[in-house]
């Protein structure tokens, strides 16, 4: 099982990319297929996939990251979170839960959530995180992370 490839996303894999996406449980919002990579096995079916978004306020996230249970621990997410950081410019913003952060630390992300200047898409973000957690009785907090050239 170790056999995939990742290309660029096409309007065939919309649908794979949604179904994927709420299998894992993460941010159904701003699924965008052009945005896209995907991880294909040997047989063309999506294990992973990732993109790039652009915020109103200029900056641009790493999200959308999912992989196939069968396939986690593979690296399957290295490859495309790999590949996406390779395609886009600096800053590259994510969210995520705190106990992430070590795993997205090793490709150069670093804490920022209790940055000065952070865009205004995090600030909301973080500000309305607390509200979204306390109805899903989420642990742990949500942190912003950023990669940039400096």
């Amino acid at each position: 099982m170790t056999h995939y490839s990742i290309q660029t996303a096409t309007e065939n894999h919309q649908a794979a990319i949604k179904e994927l996406i709420g299998d894992v449980g993460i941010n159904p919002m701003g699924l965008k297929w052009q945005r896209f990579l995907v991880a294909l096995d040997n047989t063309g079916h999506i294990i992973g996939c990732g993109q790039v978004k652009l915020h109103r306020d200029g900056s641009r996230e790493l999200a959308s990251i999912a992989v196939e249970k069968a396939w986690r621990n593979q690296g399957v997410a290295r490859a495309i979170i790999k590949e996406l950081v390779k395609q886009h410019q600096r800053p590259l913003w994510l969210t995520c839960m705190s106990r992430l952060m070590p795993f997205y630390a090793q490709f150069g992300f670093v804490d920022a959530t209790g940055g000065a200047d952070l865009p205004s898409y995090y600030r909301w973000s973080l500000r309305l995180f607390p509200i979204y957690a306390r109805l899903r009785s989420v642990k742990g907090y949500l942190a912003v992370m950023v990669l940039s050239d400096e």
